[in-house]
């Protein structure tokens, strides 16, 4: 062997065991975590929840930073440049990062390129419930009563763009529904329009109506995930009762770091977010709040961003929604 080929292996063999020693030693400082939701919110409870079981064991503050407005541009903008060392993280909903990307035509920041995927903390299951005075009490009742009165319901969301309303545009489109989309600002304006009958359909997670569903004021007709959740077990999955293939439409909540934050340190961050988020503690909390926890490799949560880019994208252009 020469000895510029011996420099070559004897540099590669330091450079790995500084990145080892690197995560090794990680963290060994406070950790900011932008969450681009408002206090209280759920993004910011999770993330709060998982952060306390994140200092005891990685030893290190994890300091939540609200930065809400703007569908989370903003947050995304500011951890995609920030210094990749570990110590900014993001919390993401799908919203940032797949409906974004299909709705805006120029974005300050690409979910793929300028992030590494940590972990996906959990998912909400999200059930299509009526008011009570809708004639229709499962949901192949409630597909023939639309077709038999196109344009004559009316169903609520949190926001046009939103995951409760691109929830039922990738219903209603492959079935041929006329719905009439009624968005408020946030969950919490349209749940109790729902309620109220201003509108006769709304996707909600469970604990936001449970006491109405046992009060009798609202049903529940099916859930849009891929499998029945353990929350209502009996209530079927939109796919099951009309065949949709892949029909997912639950927000899921994850973390990111900026692109090129060494792998060692990422993948220490979701080892830790792993053992975070299925603590007894935070499963207990996070079911109250009808998370389902999750805690992922970095690999698989990049993965089913992949799938949410392409999905959403094509649910938005169903929508005919489009931001400039």
């Amino acid at each position: 062997m020469d000895r510029t080929s011996f420099r070559f292996l004897f540099l590669l063999a330091a450079l790995a065991c500084c990145t080892s020693a690197g995560a090794q030693d990680y963290p060994n400082k406070p950790v900011r975590v932008v969450v681009p939701y408002a206090a209280g919110g759920l993004p910011d409870t999770m993330t709060r929840i998982v952060g306390q079981r994140l200092v005891d064991d990685l030893k290190q503050p994890f300091i939540v930073d609200n930065r809400p407005g703007a569908g989370g541009i903003g947050a995304c903008e500011l951890v995609a440049k920030s210094n990749p060392d570990g110590y900014t993280l993001l919390i993401v909903d799908v919203a940032q990062t797949a409906i974004n990307p299909a709705l805006y035509a120029k974005l300050p920041y690409d979910s793929l390129r300028d992030f590494a995927a940590v972990s996906l903390m959990g998912t909400s299951a999200q059930f299509l419930v009526a008011h009570a005075s809708v004639p229709a009490n499962t949901l192949t009742e409630l597909i023939a009563l639309a077709k038999a009165k196109p344009g004559q319901l009316r169903y609520g969301s949190g926001g046009t763009g939103s995951v409760h309303h691109l929830s039922m545009e990738a219903l209603k489109t492959p079935l041929g529904l006329d719905i009439v989309h009624v968005p408020y600002k946030g969950t919490g304006q349209a749940v109790p329009a729902l309620i109220g009958g201003e509108v006769s359909l709304l996707f909600s997670a469970l604990p936001s109506i449970a006491a109405h569903i046992k009060g009798g004021r609202l049903k529940l007709l099916a859930v849009n995930t891929t499998r029945r959740s353990a929350q209502a077990p009996d209530v079927p999955t939109i796919a099951e009762v009309t065949g949709i293939k892949d029909y997912d439409y639950p927000p899921a909540i994850g973390v990111l770091a900026p692109a090129k934050t060494p792998k060692a340190v990422v993948s220490r961050i979701s080892a830790a977010v792993a053992r975070a988020v299925n603590h007894p503690d935070t499963v207990n909390r996070y079911t109250a709040l009808g998370i389902d926890p999750v805690g992922n490799t970095p690999e698989q949560y990049a993965a089913q961003i992949r799938i949410d880019i392409v999905k959403y994208a094509k649910a938005v252009k169903a929508s005919g929604v489009k931001v400039d």
